[in-house]
C-alpha cells in the first residue's frame, strides 16, 4: 500500500505541475495579448497538449479512488443490496470504455506516427500524446476492473492530511 500511495504522490505532483504550467501560460499569454498586444506564439498549441496530458494523467486516480462525477437520482433505489450485481456491470461497462478508448487512442498514435501529424503552431508531434492518452486509458481500465474488486483507493495522502 505504501508503494501505491508513493505513485499517486508521484502521479500527483506531475498534476499539480502541468496544471501550475497552463496556467501561468495562460496568464502570460492573456497579459501579452491585452497589455502588450503581442500573444505568445503557440500557446493554443501548448494549451492543448497540456490540457491532454493533464486529463488523461488524472484518469487513472480518478478511477482508482472511483471519484467520477456521479448522479445519485436513483441510489435509494440502485444502492439497495439486492442490486449489487448493477454496480458490478456499471463498472465492467466503464472498463469496457475505457479499453474502446485506450484501443482508439493507440489506433490514433499509430496513424500519427504514419502521418507525421503535427500540430499546427509550434510543428508538435502529436503520436506521442496520442500514445500516453492511450496507456492512460487502459490503465483507467485495469483501474476500473480493480474497484469491480476491491474497495476504491483512498485520497487521502497520510492520517495528518485528513485531520
Amino acid at each position: 500500500m505504501q508503494f501505491a500511495n508513493t505513485i499517486r504522490r508521484m502521479v500527483e505532483t506531475v498534476l499539480v505541475c502541468l496544471m501550475s504550467a497552463m496556467v501561468a501560460l495562460t496568464f502570460a499569454d492573456v497579459i501579452g495579448r491585452r497589455l502588450l498586444g503581442t500573444p505568445i506564439f503557440g500557446a493554443h498549441d501548448l494549451t492543448e497538449h497540456l490540457m491532454g496530458l493533464l486529463v488523461f494523467t488524472g484518469l487513472p486516480l480518478v478511477t482508482l479512488a472511483a471519484m467520477h462525477l456521479k448522479v445519485d437520482l436513483f441510489d435509494k433505489f440502485l444502492l439497495q443490496p439486492r442490486l449489487a450485481w448493477w454496480l458490478k456491470v456499471t463498472v465492467f461497462l466503464m472498463a469496457l470504455v475505457f479499453a474502446l478508448m485506450a484501443w482508439t487512442l493507440a489506433r490514433k498514435a499509430i496513424d500519427a506516427t504514419a502521418f507525421s501529424e503535427v500540430s499546427q503552431g509550434l510543428n508538435i508531434p502529436r503520436a506521442p500524446l496520442y500514445g500516453w492518452m492511450a496507456v492512460c486509458a487502459a490503465l483507467s481500465a485495469l483501474a476500473a476492473l480493480y474497484t469491480a474488486f476491491a474497495a476504491p483507493m483512498s485520497v487521502a495522502h497520510d492520517q495528518e492530511e485528513v485531520l
